[in-house]
């Protein structure tokens, strides 16, 4: 098992998958496991993650290190942040946020065998209701279906993202606007993240998610 890049630590590849050293050698989402020595790598399936599939695209950049505190937005089963929670390692920490009871649950049953991850029911698109429960975060990642997904990130990002921090946006195009070519409105919402972030870079998902693309910006 090699470093996917150095660019990107704690992410490993064979041949054909990435994977992450498991924090506790554990599986959460019946996924495939490689064992070297004592370490046990898990396989990261792009067809079931935004940012697995954003890495296996060719993403130049994600912020994700050792030790990085994370506001994730939309966190659901918690399939993603079991993968994050494995590249922040022990030292950081990843403010889990979901708006539904039954993924939350989810979410509780992982932070308990996972010590780097607060499950937390919330709104996001109400971001001063998570004000004295959130830190300011060096990543906001956010993976949420609705019409307005980017001002929610936007207000996360003015609201919780530290200055040099990196917010990552999966979006979806046809909750946007079905009406719309997926190219016309990626089009569209990166002039609108130009407006008030730094863009760093984008990618379009297809063929793992159809319709998405994952954009990744810095504050200034």
């Amino acid at each position: 098992m090699i470093l996917l890049d150095k660019k990107f630590p704690n992410i490993f590849k064979d041949k054909k998958n990435i994977y992450t050293k498991s924090l506790d050698k554990k599986t959460y989402f019946e996924e495939r496991t490689k064992r070297e020595g004592k370490n046990v790598y898990r396989e990261w399936d792009p067809k079931r993650s935004k940012l697995a599939a954003g890495l296996i695209k060719g993403i130049s950049q994600i912020g994700f290190k050792e030790g990085s505190i994370v506001l994730y937005l939309g966190a659901s089963h918690g399939y993603t942040v079991s993968f994050v929670s494995d590249i922040i390692g022990k030292n950081g920490f990843i403010f889990a946020i979901d708006i539904a009871p039954q993924v939350t649950r989810d979410l509780v049953r992982l932070a308990e065998e996972r010590n780097n991850i607060a499950p937390i029911l919330a709104n996001c698109n109400h971001p001063e209701e998570y004000k004295d429960t959130v830190s300011k975060s060096d990543i906001v990642y956010q993976d949420i279906a609705q019409k307005n997904q980017v001002q929610i990130f936007l207000k996360n990002c003015d609201a919780y993202l530290n200055s040099g921090g990196f917010g990552l946006l999966a979006l979806k195009a046809r909750s946007m606007d079905v009406t719309k070519k997926p190219k016309d409105l990626f089009k569209q919402v990166m002039k609108e993240l130009e407006e008030k972030i730094s863009v760093v870079d984008y990618r379009v998902l297809d063929p793992y998610e159809k319709d998405h693309a994952l954009f990744i910006v810095k504050k200034k």
